[in-house]
């Protein structure tokens, strides 16, 4: 579907300029006329496109088995994160490895949707492994797994990220 979205937009975008080009007998108020139209036909297609993405999304995650892992950072935190690793009753889900303005918009109070996939209702289990570096340039590591429960709702989780001097508070997983 997104191949035939932007093959229309394709075809608007070079045939725009000639189809607008090839009538010079036009008059000034034919061409804003025009204009109007392929812009709004641009429009158009943009909201296809828009509602496209919602039905695939929809299509490839349905709600009775859609969960969704989001990442923040704990406030006041001065550990650089570099990677976080999600897995999801043994088998890998994700992972990421962040950029600095990532880093930065994550330090800033930002979320991050890490993880959107489809499980069975019923207990599972999340492991999140976080890598970084301290403040004086020491590696860390930390890992955590937590027990969760998938009903027939879909399931959103929270995963709070501290640094290795939060005690067991390091890696916080809650609903959101």
């Amino acid at each position: 579907m997104p191949n035939l979205i932007r093959s229309l937009l394709m075809v608007l975008l070079v045939c725009g300029p000639f189809a607008t080009s090839s009538g010079q007998n036009l008059s000034g108020e034919d061409m804003r006329s025009l204009d109007g139209q392929v812009q709004e036909i641009k429009s158009d297609v943009l909201s296809i496109a828009s509602e496209l993405n919602n039905l695939e999304e929809r299509l490839l995650y349905p709600s009775n088995t859609q969960v969704a892992v989001f990442v923040s950072i704990s406030e006041d935190e001065e550990f650089r994160l570099d990677a976080v690793q999600i897995d999801i009753d043994g088998e890998l889900a994700t992972h990421h490895i962040y950029s600095f303005k990532e880093l930065e918009a994550l330090q800033k109070g930002g979320v991050q949707r890490i993880y959107t996939g489809n499980i069975a209702t019923g207990e599972h289990q999340l492991s999140v492994t976080m890598l970084g570096k301290l403040k004086n340039g020491e590696d860390f590591s930390e890992s955590q797994s937590f027990a969760f429960a998938k009903g027939v709702e879909p399931k959103t989780l929270g995963v709070t990220l501290g640094g290795p001097g939060a005690g067991n508070n390091g890696i916080q997983v809650g609903d959101r």
